[in-house]
């Protein structure tokens, strides 16, 4: 039958459960188990064993199986803990309950009290006493048979999944495990953090100026006070803002918004980790990356090497560690050092990146076409983990000049699987450059460059009142969830990812 017509047979369903006087929408179930809770109580090897005395257990979930035989049915219900067999017929259930269990469907919500036994093929099963439907199934779920640990006619097609989540969460467990996993990810940032010091803060979502970080905004209205505000792009500044007033280990695990493209490794919404600690460099900030990334993967996998799209990911410490020009040049062949020191570098920089397959059109500086060379030759390269350190200062307004390297900064970006993971640096305080630093910026962008940083005059007032040396560290999330669940696009591991409106056509 088309879905359609499976959707009516189930309204004319609900309106028979109705007319027997019973509500297909409670207001409460008291769930005092889990399955399982449940299954723990029988015997582990049940087929082998006495049958276990006959406990009563009320529990509830989603029934994914139904077989009905005659008078009598079995069924299968499943939480977020397994699933368990139910077997219920005429005489177990009275009143009302027998009715409403022969009318239950596949997707129904359903809590059940009953006794436990074992199946003559030993499986643990609860013959019912009770039987209330909590939630009716009205639009049918997806069929996905599993036998034998193997799962058919899963519910796969990516534009479905991705627009109707919550179904994909239902019939494909893996899935659901993966956000399980992000959860667990999360917790252990934050308890390794806790440990090492740090206090965990807040900064403003909705800010006047965009800053922070070189991206375009999402902008936004404020009625009452008639003013335009921007979605934060970065709480970098507000968390330097608590440097300055006297917080030393700080950090923040954040959304961001940032009005670009959308691919298997961006989403314009998205969770980053920003951590700040005070009389501390660009060096701590690498240890503090490896030391975090090796907890997760231990408490996650127990073990410093992780499987990723069948390649295995060692994580054990230290890094490597390659400057910024110098693996350009082993992986494209270009110097741009040696450019950049010559006469007319953006027509030489331009030509060599046409001899390397690399178009440079839409480039209006030299370092927007050494990033371009970097994003197609040099990132796909860095799959094991790597920091990728000293970048030019023209390209990062906000990190500390090397005093031994002039023109390059105390700044490092780490790369694992061909993507960036973060970004860090020893954080400028000197309140006169960075005040110069963003007049550079506001220059570039009234030359037409799109992405650059607002001048934010109270962050040079903050950085006046004084900021001790300091490190920063910012860590994305959503990538790092991708390389502990071995996901291969952004959007598996992000609930629900923005999608393009769909075509009513």
């Amino acid at each position: 039958m088309q879905e359609s017509e499976l959707t009516q047979i189930r309204l004319q369903k609900l309106e028979q459960i109705r007319k027997l006087g019973v509500n297909p929408y409670p207001n409460y179930f008291h769930k005092e188990k889990t399955i399982r809770e449940v299954l723990a109580i029988f015997p582990e090897n049940p087929e082998h064993e006495n049958q276990p005395e006959a406990t009563l257990v009320t529990t509830a979930g989603r029934i994914t199986a139904l077989r009905s035989m005659g008078k009598a049915s079995f069924l299968h219900i499943r939480d977020l803990t397994g699933t368990i067999q139910l077997y219920g017929n005429d005489k177990t259930l009275d009143g009302n309950e027998y009715p409403v269990f022969q009318l239950a469907d596949l997707g129904d919500i359903v809590g059940i009290s009953g006794e436990i036994f074992v199946t003559k093929t030993g499986e643990p099963s609860i013959r019912l006493k009770k039987f209330s439907l909590l939630a009716k199934n009205i639009e049918p779920l997806p069929v996905v048979k599993e036998k034998d640990g193997m799962v058919y006619d899963a519910f796969s097609d990516v534009e479905s999944r991705y627009r109707k989540r919550y179904v994909d969460f239902l019939v494909n467990p893996e899935v659901r495990h993966d956000f399980i996993i992000r959860s667990r990810i999360i917790r252990e940032i934050r308890n390794y953090l806790d440990h090492a010091g740090f206090m965990e803060v807040e900064t403003p979502m909705m800010q006047s100026i965009a800053s922070g970080a070189a991206a375009k905004p999402f902008v936004t209205h404020h009625n009452t006070l008639d003013m335009d505000l921007y979605l934060r792009i970065a709480p970098e500044l507000y968390l330097k803002r608590m440097i300055v007033g006297g917080f030393e280990k700080i950090f923040e695990l954040n959304r961001n918004f940032r009005n670009e493209g959308i691919s298997t490794k961006h989403n314009p919404e998205f969770t980053m980790m920003e951590i700040y600690q005070a009389y501390a460099d660009y060096r701590d900030m690498m240890r503090l990356t490896e030391e975090v990334f090796l907890h997760v993967a231990m408490k996650i996998h127990g073990t410093s090497k992780i499987p990723y799209q069948g390649t295995i990911i060692d994580l054990t410490p230290p890094w490597e560690r390659v400057e910024y020009l110098e693996i350009i040049k082993e992986k494209s062949g270009i110097d741009f050092a040696e450019i950049l020191g010559s006469g007319n570098p953006i027509e030489r920089a331009s030509l060599e990146a046409e001899k390397a397959g690399i178009s440079a059109k839409g480039c209006s500086t030299v370092w927007e076409i050494v990033d371009e060379v970097f994003s197609q030759k040099v990132e796909p390269e860095l799959i094991q983990p790597v920091f990728i350190t000293h970048f030019p200062l023209e390209i990062s307004p906000l990190s500390k000049e090397d005093p031994g390297r002039p023109g390059f900064v105390e700044r490092f970006e780490p790369y694992i699987t061909g993507r960036e993971m973060g970004n860090a640096f020893s954080e400028l305080n000197d309140p006169l450059e960075q005040e110069k630093r963003f007049s550079i910026q506001l220059q570039m962008k009234e030359d037409g460059q799109q992405e650059t940083m607002e001048m934010d005059e109270d962050f040079i007032y903050a950085l006046k009142v004084g900021m001790p040396p300091t490190g920063g560290l910012g860590i994305g999330i959503d990538r790092m969830v991708m390389l502990f669940t071995n996901a291969a696009t952004i959007k598996d591991v992000i609930a629900f990812p923005l999608l393009r409106k769909k075509d009513p056509s």
